[in-house]
């Protein structure tokens, strides 16, 4: 029993170092909130298995979360924790996000060179199409590699004379921060929907983990990623289009970009801070694809 005198809540997660590390990071959080204590249940799930195959081809953002959240639907967790770049931008019917926690850093990384520092036709290795279209931008001259693997594999693969991309959030959770070689500005990188932000989901009718999950909702962060996963779900897409769009101190970036052209848009967008700001981003998805064609 915890120390409430009510059983643990059982909390459903990835089994990467990555994705413990964020999720034992919850569920102290939720303890010291609550006094609740939370055991973690660990979920292998396809995008963890099916190394081999470009995340694009598998199915994009719900390769990751999908088993885990049948662990929640089918009552052996009572919450599961996400990497909210991860979440497709519908709704899984059943569960509701019941919080979001204050975001850590949301931009990309360079690892083993910086973006000056790569020589011409370097090689750079990213599983992410949006980072490869927006490295294309400022660098047309870089080939690329796909990178799969937990966090320690990809760190492995750094190609010779070249670098890897990897997100800020996830080196820090695992105190990794110190092999960065150059952090990328959100204006011109664009960072992935919600990256950096946690998500914690429970089913939709457990009003009482709800509640208990509110205690560790950040209001801010809650706000900023809703609004960029309205301009995403306006777009129905996920990691297959190369997409981003990221709220910071009142104004939407966002990018867009066709695989085949190559072509890319790109805008910044002032936000009112009200419940105005989802349609703003809604009617900002169909400006850009209207500008792509």
């Amino acid at each position: 029993m915890s120390v409430s005198g009510l059983p643990p809540l059982r909390l459903a997660t990835r089994g990467s170092r990555q994705a413990l590390g964020q999720s034992a990071a919850v569920a102290a959080s939720i303890t010291s909130a609550t006094g609740r204590r939370v055991d973690l249940v660990t979920i292998e799930t396809t995008g963890d298995v099916r190394l081999d195959v470009p995340l694009h081809v598998i199915g994009g953002q719900g390769v990751f979360v999908k088993e885990v959240q049948r662990a929640v639907l089918d009552g052996r967790a009572d919450l599961a924790v996400h990497s909210a770049k991860d979440l497709p931008s519908a709704p899984a019917d059943g569960l509701v996000i019941a919080a979001l926690c204050e975001r850590r850093d949301p931009r990309d990384a360079l690892v083993g060179a910086t973006l000056d520092g790569l020589p011409d036709g370097a090689t750079v290795a990213t599983g992410s199409v949006r980072r490869r279209a927006q490295l294309r931008r400022i660098r047309p001259d870089l080939a690329y590699d796909e990178l799969r693997g937990n966090i320690d594999s990809r760190l492995a693969k750094i190609p010779d004379g070249g670098a890897i991309v990897m997100a800020v959030a996830a080196l820090d959770i695992l105190g990794l921060t110190d092999r960065i070689a150059e952090t990328l500005g959100v204006d011109d990188f664009v960072p992935a929907v919600g990256q950096g932000c946690v998500a914690v989901e429970c089913r939709s009718d457990d009003h009482t983990t709800r509640e208990l999950l509110g205690a560790i909702d950040h209001a801010g962060t809650r706000h900023d990623v809703e609004v960029e996963r309205a301009f995403l779900g306006e777009l129905g897409s996920g990691c297959s289009l190369p997409v981003g769009g990221h709220v910071r101190d009142g104004t939407l970036r966002t990018f867009l970009a066709d695989l085949d052209s190559g072509v890319s848009v790109s805008d910044q967008i002032e936000l009112p801070g009200g419940a105005d700001d989802l349609d703003i981003a809604r009617r900002a998805a169909r400006s850009a694809r209207e500008a792509l064609g």
